[in-house]
């Protein structure tokens, strides 16, 4: 009876022990979904996010964080779990997680005024490079490049169309990885023409899109070879990887040393022109232009499409999982991007993403870049105030104008009557006929890695030549 009375008294006192808690010894904690119930009733506001992004979390010290603004509020809250809110619209605020990538406008501005503050003249600038390029590759772990495996390409047989020719290329990087293209090439053409690495970045389907396809076949019509390829864990590298992958920081190197191993390719051919090499791409494909040209001088003209600001580190780990940006005691990609100068550079940006005012304040500082090689005019901005981030019409436009002004191609080989890009002559191929390993992965080879952590086993036994 008395163990009864006990107990009964102890489940009686169980509402005042808890609450009991809510002090300094229990550190005020509260369940973060009440504390942002609560935050929504005291401002009169709307918070959106998934349940799955509070479920189970616990602030400390919650009541303690309110101020009286909700954007304080928010951010005093938010802050232990590496979270932030951004307005949506008026009285609504979107929740998510911290994004390291994505700095604000004017943070971004600030940061590379203050690596521009490094050097004031060309001298000083060279050493800076001097010091950045040799950095940058130690980051990737590519600074002892390893060994190439030797093999011959995999090459699958030649597909005629209307002024271009297409065929799918496997090229083995590393024992057992494959990276995976299409190379296309005029029709017809004499002596040694000029070379086009298109990397492509995270839209749906990749180098199977139209517009990719539009793009390499339109730059083969002018008379060059332009070689589209897969990024990491992407389009038939799936064969060997999961999507997933293509999230882990690694995939950054991996993706820098296929543009590296399909150069050395490509420039082997006897008919590619060693002195006339470009490289250009959208996106994560842009970021991949700038490191790569800025690594390789044997590129000497590059075409970044809507990527490159001071304020976005490239939303991937395929763009920023490996630490370049640590170098030269923090770095951008806008100076990587000035690594480039004097080799001519188009730059082209649009009103609907990161690149949206980089008129403003990034391309001023490369013309100055630029200008001290006495070569300002060789950077160059189309800037598309009214579009987004994609690699439409007007993108692919500018592209083709300028590398047949920097590479001698010929443009009318593209263009209408009245001197309008004209693709409609570009046949669009389906997905199955871009494919090296046929439509299920059945020619793969037999030593292909599989998996990611093969794949970290084999890098590690590259790079120590184990």
């Amino acid at each position: 009876m008395q163990k009864l009375f006990s107990f009964c008294g102890w489940l009686l006192a169980f509402p005042f022990f808890i609450q009991a808690q809510y002090n300094t010894d229990g550190g005020y904690q509260k369940p973060l979904k009440e504390v942002l119930n609560d935050i929504e009733k005291q401002f009169g506001i709307t918070l959106k996010y998934p349940d799955s992004i509070v479920t189970g979390k616990m602030l400390r010290y919650a009541v303690w964080r309110f101020r009286n603004d909700p954007e304080t509020t928010l951010e005093n809250v938010l802050a232990p779990f590496d979270m932030n809110a951004k307005k949506d619209k008026d009285k609504v605020y979107k929740l998510g997680y911290y994004e390291y990538y994505r700095w604000p406008v004017q943070e971004g501005w600030a940061e590379l005024d203050r690596i521009a503050a490094q050097y004031n003249n060309l001298d000083e600038w060279e050493k800076r490079k001097a010091g950045l390029k040799p950095c940058i590759l130690q980051a990737l772990q590519l600074d002892k490049m390893p060994a190439a495996p030797g093999t011959q390409p995999v090459i699958t047989p030649l597909r005629k169309y209307n002024g271009y020719t297409i065929e799918n290329i496997a090229i083995e990087i590393l024992p057992g990885l494959w990276i995976n293209g299409s190379l296309y090439k005029p029709a017809r053409y004499k002596g040694k023409i000029p070379v086009i690495l298109n990397p492509d970045g995270h839209w749906e389907k990749q180098r199977y899109r139209p517009d990719c396809q539009y793009r390499c076949a339109a730059l083969a019509k002018m008379g060059a070879m332009a070689f589209s390829y897969d990024l990491f864990a992407w389009g038939e590298s799936l064969l060997q990887f999961k999507p997933e992958d293509h999230r882990r920081s690694l995939s950054m190197t991996i993706q820098a040393l296929g543009s590296i191993r399909i150069l050395d390719y490509l420039l082997s051919l006897k008919d590619a022109d060693t002195s006339r090499v470009a490289i250009t791409g959208g996106s994560g494909g842009g970021s991949q232009t700038v490191l790569v040209t800025a690594l390789d001088n044997r590129i000497k003209v590059s075409a970044p499409v809507v990527s490159l600001s001071s304020y976005f580190y490239g939303g991937c780990p395929c763009e920023s999982g490996m630490p370049v940006h640590d170098c030269g005691g923090r770095t951008d990609n806008v100076e990587i991007a000035a690594m480039a100068a004097p080799r001519p550079q188009l730059l082209v940006s649009d009103g609907g993403d990161w690149t949206d005012r980089l008129p403003e304040h990034d391309f001023l500082y490369l013309q100055k870049m630029y200008s001290w090689y006495g070569k300002k005019d060789n950077v160059e901005n189309v800037h598309l105030p009214l579009e987004k981030h994609d690699f439409g019409i007007n993108k692919r436009t500018a592209v083709y104008e300028f590398m047949a002004k920097q590479l001698g191609l010929n443009i009318k080989a593209i263009q209408d009557k009245e001197g309008k890009i004209e693709e409609s002559g570009i046949t669009i191929e389906k997905e199955e006929l871009m494919h090296v390993f046929g439509d299920h992965g059945e020619s793969l080879p037999a030593n292909a890695v599989k998996g990611f952590e093969q794949l970290e086993i084999l890098w590690k036994k590259s790079i120590t030549h184990e």
